[in-house]
């Protein structure tokens, strides 16, 4: 481990670090119930650990404006340690040590409160990792070609550097990181337990490497929601990208999970012991009090809400490299607070989408997965046009399944029709292979299945009983139109030159739409990059 990227140390010594799966989400619902009494106020207080200020970069990017409604956007880095120290051993296997963050999202909360976009950093990213603060008082210089797990272990402090990591984010993003927070593996143990356990979709059996699953979809807590969460050997693809996708799926099944609680003391409570024991946090959050105003800002965020996107990459030999100009494109949108698909949220009504997703009347029906294919066919998708009535057939709910064999068209699908105004889209189990797209209504629903096939010409129509509301099954005819789509936009591309870095894309790029993942999006789905 080299000291090349090291920041601050925490200011007492618990070593909870994350086990990969993030219960920050858990510890945001859970600290509301820190007014519930004096001695439970000192016993969560007692728990919470800080990391030293000392240790954050003095050179950051600028924090976010509010919005013309008041809101503001917020980044929270989320982080996961696997540290054997303090008894993590038992869960995590392996000798004591400093651990790694192999684990890191950072989730841009929009400034409605009501969107959030969770950008996951594969471990391996080759990166440069900015001057960050040794124990002694030192600073560090600069290096480049770094793996990004690497700046959690510099300085080689007992329960790591969040502070590094967080300055490493923040170089790299361009977005000021406003909240840090770390988790061990025994903290994530305790929080899977403490909501009775979450629902998985395990690919296939798993015996390796100490870690052992049976394939299907089942719940897991404690011990086995750790093997789930950080198993790589063995389970999908065996790669770190695929080991994300699964750790994307289990949040949103945690997030369902606390959701669908509710907010009771009794859900509340325990949960509440259990992610402040685990928690490591920056000190602006070392409090109940300051953890609980932080957890309420974002519990009006729903499911379908909320997106999962991994950053723009590439392999390097063994390593991962940025993919560019699509990662500099992620953290524009970012940076100017707007969805993947370039709308804003602050508004309430999602307007302003990219200029090549932006629905226009007479455009070509296309709305395959590709970035580049959101115009809609005649009439408008968000109801300018087709005032009311058309607003309707857009809200009906609308299941994606993919019979291509092309993988990530699913979650382009889900985006292209976000793009054309769709609002009630869930990503459903891959569907066995078929050559034309089919789409299957429910006898009510025939109106706004006829909306839908004008994006689709050629598909099959066909009224199904048992249907729930829409299902749009996309066959290998959506997969050469996919094609057909990203060779135009690459076209476009190359004859539009340069462009300001600032300046929004014309389409989503496909390193942003191959890689995302919305948070409904079914188990047992897209869990392997491949």
């Amino acid at each position: 481990m080299t000291d090349a990227t090291q920041d601050a140390a925490p200011t007492r010594s618990r070593g909870r670090r994350i086990a990969r799966a993030l219960g920050a989400t858990a510890a945001a619902l859970v600290v509301a119930a820190a007014g519930t009494g004096a001695w439970y106020y000192q016993r969560l207080d007692r728990n919470i650990t800080t990391f030293a200020p000392e240790g954050i970069a003095s050179s950051r990017p600028p924090a976010a404006t509010p919005a013309p409604t008041g809101g503001r956007p917020v980044n929270i880095l989320l982080l996961g340690s696997d540290t054997r120290d303090d008894g993590n051993n038992s869960l995590g296997g392996g000798d004591t040590g400093v651990g790694h963050s192999d684990t890191a999202i950072l989730l841009h909360v929009y400034a409605d409160h009501k969107h959030a976009v969770g950008v996951s950093i594969p471990r391996d990213t080759l990166v440069t990792v900015p001057p960050c603060r040794l124990a002694d008082g030192r600073w560090t210089t600069a290096r480049t070609n770094q793996m990004f797990n690497s700046a959690f272990t510099v300085g080689e402090f007992e329960n790591g550097n969040p502070a590094c990591t967080q300055n490493t984010v923040e170089a790299l993003t361009g977005l000021r990181v406003d909240h840090t927070l770390v988790v061990d593996f025994k903290g994530f143990a305790a929080i899977t337990s403490a909501v009775g356990g979450v629902d998985v979709c395990v690919p296939n059996d798993v015996d390796s490497h100490g870690i052992h699953l049976t394939q299907g979809r089942q719940t897991v807590s404690g011990q086995q929601a750790v093997d789930y969460v950080r198993a790589r050997y063995g389970l999908g693809d065996s790669s770190d990208i695929g080991r994300m996708r699964r750790q994307q799926a289990f949040m949103s099944s945690l997030i369902k999970k606390v959701q669908g609680q509710g907010f009771g003391l009794t859900t509340l409570l325990p949960l509440a012991d259990a992610a402040t024991k685990s928690l490591t946090v920056d000190p602006e959050l070392g409090s109940p009090y300051k953890l609980a105003e932080f957890a309420q800002s974002l519990q009006d965020i729903q499911l379908s809400d909320i997106q999962f996107v991994t950053l723009p990459w590439r392999f390097q030999g063994p390593r991962v490299a940025v993919v560019e100009p699509d990662a500099s494109i992620l953290w524009n949108l970012l940076r100017q607070d707007r969805t993947l698909d370039g709308r804003t949220t602050s508004t309430g009504t999602d307007t302003g989408a990219l200029p090549g997703t932006s629905p226009s009347p007479g455009a070509s029906p296309s709305a395959t997965g590709s970035a580049t294919a959101t115009a809609t066919a005649t009439g408008s998708p968000t109801g300018s046009a087709g005032g009311s009535s058309d607003r309707a057939l857009l809200d009906a709910p609308v299941t994606v399944h993919n019979a291509a064999k092309s993988g990530g068209l699913a979650g382009r699908t889900a985006l292209a029709l976000r793009g054309n105004g769709y609002t009630d889209i869930t990503i459903g189990a891959d569907a066995q292979p078929r050559r034309t797209t089919l789409i299957e209504y429910a006898p009510s629903q025939r109106a706004a299945a006829e909306r839908l096939a004008q994006l689709y010409p050629g598909a099959e129509l066909r009224s199904a009983a048992d249907a729930d509301g829409i299902v749009l099954t996309l066959g290998q005819d959506r997969a050469l139109a996919d094609t057909l789509d990203a060779l135009d936009g690459a076209d476009a591309a190359g004859a539009s030159g340069s462009a300001s870095p600032d300046a929004l894309p014309s389409s989503i790029p496909s390193g942003i739409a191959d890689n995302t993942r919305p948070a409904d999006t079914d188990l047992c789905n897209d869990l392997s990059f491949g």
